[in-house]
């Protein structure tokens, strides 16, 4: 039993909540009660969100791109760089990042993660001897963790549009379709290991790094699962795909593909508003990452017009420089002020901005990961997080005002607990786990940068 001293249970704050969860699913909520005994106790209790979009490798390069060097820098020029690190990452690296970067997430409030996994390869291109050796290392690094996992195996094909040959710092992730479709099958088997609420769906990392008909036969191959696509992150991602298709990418996929609820189009960030509309009302979620959207100059996402149109949106931390789920929220925010000169603009008519983005992100990530989760509601995934108004930044501010606080002025700090579908991962601020986990990393990171 889980005692809150108030709870946002769907859009309502109710007071002295009690819940029950049962097979990792909240089977009861009474509000009015007493505490027990028994029950843990926390102070407020918010549904957790899920980081939808994660390549959890590259958060052992933060800090390691940031010298600037003659010449412009930019999205390519960073890429270069992290192809230049995966070369030195083995199985044994990758799944003490991925633990490390899980635990990160819960931390911060996270209760689930979509692991887009391209890093598929040895160096050179050559598959392991397993070919889903390193699927089964994310899904070890969920195991140790106990977060809820959406593993996405991505197909990454060629090295640009128009079918342009691997590059070799991509041949670690490269896979015909057929040699995808077996990975997808050795991912299954490896997350099959893992608690019931853990699944996987399919990766398609770009319309540059596939084709019209690769894409066509993958989807037609899948049984089941969320579908997600980087799109529209770069002017010159926009420009290739123009060219070699006729058509924007987002424009060419809402024209070619069944998009609908069960696809997140990541990042999105360079759209017009036909496409921003459009795409709001095929029922996509859209993956947004602000803090690395940001950090790697991708430029601000079309927030007002989406929200007007109807759009389901959701958070990731995709390349982890900075793995913070509020910093998130108020980047995201603030991206929109930043380039409308304007106050509170990710909300549709009047209303509470903090708590639009992060009821929205709630429910956007939960469908994204097909997760059944996004709210505190009987039969919902017992994803929650418990945070602490009691702190300065939140004590002075009433119910109502509380997720303005938490997004503008609080940090992960404030988080106190967090259970993915029932497993109590976080308690008192820190993973149960934690020593271990960041043993590992630090071993595993000294290892790595001898090698470099």
């Amino acid at each position: 039993m889980i005692f809150a001293k108030r709870a946002l249970v769907k859009e309502n704050w109710l007071e002295n909540v009690r819940i029950t969860v049962e097979n990792g699913r909240i089977s009861e909520i009474k509000n009015g009660q007493t505490l027990r005994p028994d029950d843990t106790r926390v102070d407020t209790l918010l549904p957790a969100l899920a980081n939808l979009h994660s390549h959890s490798f590259q958060r052992a390069m933060a800090g390691m791109t940031e010298y600037h060097m003659i010449g412009k820098d930019s999205f390519w020029t960073w890429r270069n760089l992290m192809y230049k690190f995966t070369a030195h990452l083995t199985p044994e690296h990758v799944e003490a990042i991925a633990a490390f970067v899980f635990l990160e997430m819960l931390e911060a409030g996270y209760a689930s993660v979509g692991e887009f996994h391209y890093l598929h390869h040895q160096p050179g291109g050559a598959p392991y001897d397993d070919l889903g050796e390193m699927s089964a290392r994310i899904a070890a690094a969920a195991a140790t963790t106990g977060i809820g996992l959406t593993h996405l195996p991505v197909l990454y094909t060629y090295g640009g549009a128009g079918e342009v040959a691997l590059e070799f710092g991509q041949l670690r992730f490269g896979n015909n379709v057929d040699q995808f479709n077996k990975l997808v099958t050795r991912a299954q088997l490896a997350v099959s290991d893992l608690p019931a609420d853990c699944h996987v769906g399919v990766g398609l990392h770009s319309m540059r790094a596939t084709s019209p008909a690769d894409l066509a036969s993958v989807l037609d191959g899948r049984s089941k699962g969320p579908v997600h696509i980087h799109v529209s992150e770069q002017p010159k991602e926009v420009a290739d795909i123009q060219a070699w298709l006729g058509a924007r990418p987002v424009e060419w996929l809402l024209e070619n593909a069944d998009v609908s609820s069960d696809w997140c189009l990541i990042h999105a960030t360079h759209m017009t508003e036909g496409e921003t509309t459009s795409m709001a009302k095929s029922g996509a979620v859209a993956g947004l990452c602000p803090v690395t959207e940001a950090n790697l100059g991708d430029g601000p996402f079309n927030g007002a017009t989406y929200l007007n149109a109807g759009g389901a949106f959701g958070i990731g931390s995709d390349s982890n420089v900075l793995i913070s789920l509020v910093e998130e929220l108020r980047t995201l925010e603030y991206s929109q002020r930043l380039r409308d000169i304007a106050r509170n603009v990710m909300v549709v008519g009047e209303g509470s901005v903090g708590q639009t983005l992060y009821v929205g992100a709630a429910r956007g990530g939960a469908r994204a990961l097909e997760r059944g989760a996004g709210e505190i509601a009987v039969g919902s995934l017992a994803d929650l997080v418990a945070i602490d108004s009691t702190v300065p930044a939140l004590c002075s501010l009433r119910s109502d005002q509380l997720l303005d606080g938490l997004v503008f002025a609080a940090k992960d700090g404030v988080v106190t607990d967090v259970w993915s579908a029932g497993r109590h991962a976080v308690q008192s601020g820190r993973h149960v786990s934690r020593d271990q986990i960041i043993s590992n990393y630090r071993a595993a990171m000294f290892s790595v940068t001898e090698s470099i």
